[in-house]
């Protein structure tokens, strides 16, 4: 029986066929947790690009993303990450750069034109600059916003933060502060297992893998119940029941009183 899900290509000689179609341009390959990543030199990110597009067996042909993730503590501190889908293959591969604060990363606008918005958030988002992108305007400048949120040394307190407020009934502007506890970061995922109990699951019993959201109740212990009589009611004969007699059919006499007429003048005086 065939499995409801698309067929999909998978990762056996992704790797094998990049190095030979990058050479020199691919820096590091690794295929973990089912997903292949590729790290690639940053000023030939064009010529990779292009290469895992119209290579035979590779054919990425969709960009379908960007992102970008901060550490500080490298000097290249920023890795620009691109999502590639292959319609030919069903097949996703992940290929990565690094930079820093003032080093450019080459813009693929040339190849995928919808790169020009998703590196516009990553500029936003990480202050990374992208050389060929024309439209490389901060997103939230209307919003008096400075800085870049999203790096992790992004100074939280100090700057101003625009928020609706129910007692004024209008938009105001304030200072951010936020507990520094918020900027924690421990670099896990909670959907591949945390090794710690997330906020509010202190009280959950563990479930093993693949068990269902929310967790199914308990059911209730079942309980006897008893006869309130001691001798239950039987009857012995149809002759106490009038059970198989035929019906005497209504009577004029026994029409019940309307609740809806009153009496009539003079009545029951």
């Amino acid at each position: 029986m065939r499995a409801p899900a698309p067929r999909y290509a998978l990762n056996d000689g992704v790797i094998e066929a990049a190095q030979a179609a990058l050479g020199d341009l691919l820096i590091e390959s690794k295929d973990a947790v089912g997903e292949v990543s590729l790290t690639v030199s940053r000023d030939s990110l064009v010529a990779a690009m292009i290469a895992l597009r119209d290579t035979p067996g590779l054919e990425y042909q969709q960009l379908s993303e960007i992102a970008g993730a901060d550490y500080p503590e490298r000097a290249e501190r920023f890795d620009v990450v691109y999502q590639l889908l292959s319609f030919t293959r069903n097949h996703r591969i992940r290929v990565r750069v690094t930079t820093d604060e003032e080093k450019p990363v080459p813009s693929v606008t040339g190849i995928w034109p919808v790169a020009g918005w998703l590196e516009r958030e990553v500029y936003d988002m990480y202050g990374v600059l992208f050389d060929g992108n024309t439209d490389l305007r901060r997103i939230l400048t209307d919003y008096g916003f400075q800085g870049h949120p999203l790096r992790k040394d992004f100074p939280q307190t100090g700057y101003v933060e625009l928020r609706y407020s129910e007692e004024a009934k209008r938009v105001v502007y304030e200072p951010v502060s936020l507990a520094q506890d918020f900027r924690t970061f421990d670099f896990m995922s909670p959907w591949e297992g945390a090794q710690y109990v997330l906020p509010g699951d202190e009280k959950a019993a563990p479930q093993a893998a693949g068990a269902p959201t929310p967790a199914p109740a308990a059911p209730a212990p079942a309980q006897k119940v008893e006869p309130k009589a001691d001798v239950p009611k039987t009857s012995e004969s149809t002759a106490t029941t009038g059970s198989g007699q035929p019906h005497p059919g209504n009577k004029a006499d026994e029409k019940p009183a309307d609740p809806d007429v009153g009496p009539g003048k003079g009545q029951n005086q």
